[in-house]
């Protein structure tokens, strides 16, 4: 690392959740199941003083796929990758134009990057580096507090307010980036001040780095963050980030006091919009069940199914009170209660 590196660790090259991906063995060996990652780069991440006409390199721990890799790296701020040139493992880019004076980057491999048998990369790693003689002393650090997906790999963009800028994830427009733990934990170093910035949570959730907005989750942090020379960092920014096509969980508890031995126990939840949208459970030997359901108004009953149709049949099968339960996208419930209660008697 160069004399001039920040003695700071810089929390950048962060884990993220991987899907799947069809992975074919290698010639005359094994099943290769091992995903890549990045185990170099130039400049080292934390580096001042980089030449603005610095070859940038990256060196991954085995061969890449080309075409998968080249389109998960980026540049923030944004600049053109006019090509990219290999040589084993190591993929050094040919820029369109020279790097800015004075400017911090963040070098970028996206969870798109795919080994030649197409293992996904590890995890997504940002290298930070500075053209300056020092970073800039602002930073912005917090969490996501991620309810209903992996907070892990989130993407934090960062834009300066004076630009007035609307998010463009296919233009890589910002002025900064941050990538989230495992923990959801981020933080963006090397921020000019005076500024003001805002942040953007981005979820990519298909894992192809443009938003889509029917599968992916993009959430603005409410406050305008002011750095000065005074007060150059933000701490505890927390951004909490719903993805609403999440489903609500739900976890409880039947109780059954009747001495019947036949049958068993079913949880059933129906939709207030659509009586035919039905979930069924079963109990486990504690008489506990666990499942998941769309955000919504749901009424859950539990009944004791007698001729294990999985149907309730209100003349013949006891059940406990209906509970109607409004949810909302990624709703944890853990607190669900229900009674299984005699058959009425007729008089």
């Amino acid at each position: 690392m160069s004399r001039r590196a920040l003695a700071i660790p810089l929390a950048v090259a962060l884990g993220l959740t991987a899907g799947c991906a069809k992975k074919a063995p290698p010639t005359g060996g094994p099943l290769d199941l091992v995903p890549p990652r990045v185990i170099a780069s130039q400049p080292d991440s934390g580096t001042a003083g980089v030449a603005r006409d610095a070859t940038l390199a990256l060196t991954f721990s085995e061969g890449m796929e080309p075409r998968t890799t080249g389109d998960a790296i980026a540049l923030a701020p944004p600049v053109e990758i006019r090509r990219f040139r290999w040589s084993g493992g190591t993929v050094s880019l040919v820029l369109a134009e020279s790097l800015r004076a004075g400017r911090t980057y963040t070098l970028l491999v996206g969870d798109g990057a795919r080994d030649r048998h197409g293992n996904p990369i590890e995890r997504p790693t940002g290298v930070v580096f500075t053209t300056g003689d020092s970073f800039p002393p602002g930073s912005i650090e917090g969490a996501i507090d991620a309810r209903g997906f992996a907070a892990d790999g989130t993407y934090l963009w960062c834009y300066d307010d004076a630009r007035a800028t609307s998010p463009d994830s296919t233009g890589r427009d910002f002025d900064a980036l941050g990538l989230a733990d495992a923990d959801g934990r981020f933080r963006i170093p090397g921020l000019p001040v005076p500024a003001r910035y805002r942040l953007w949570a981005f979820a990519d959730l298909n894992g192809n780095r443009s938003f889509e907005p029917d599968k992916d989750v993009l959430a603005p942090y409410d406050t305008v963050l002011s750095l000065t020379a005074e007060t150059p960092q933000a701490h505890d920014c927390t951004l909490r980030v719903v993805n609403p096509r999440a489903p609500a969980r739900i976890k409880g508890t039947v109780i059954d006091s009747l001495r019947e031995r036949e049958g068993t126990v079913v949880v059933m939840a129906v939709a207030d919009t659509d009586t035919t949208r039905r979930v069924f459970t079963g109990v486990n030997d504690q008489f506990v069940f666990e499942f998941q359901v769309g955000a919504g108004g749901w009424t859950l009953r539990a009944f004791k199914d007698l001729d294990r149709d999985r149907q309730w049949d209100p003349a013949r099968e006891p059940a406990s009170e209906p509970k109607r339960i409004l949810f909302q996208p990624a709703d944890v419930r853990e607190d669900v209660v229900l009674e299984l209660r005699p058959l009425a008697r007729s008089p």
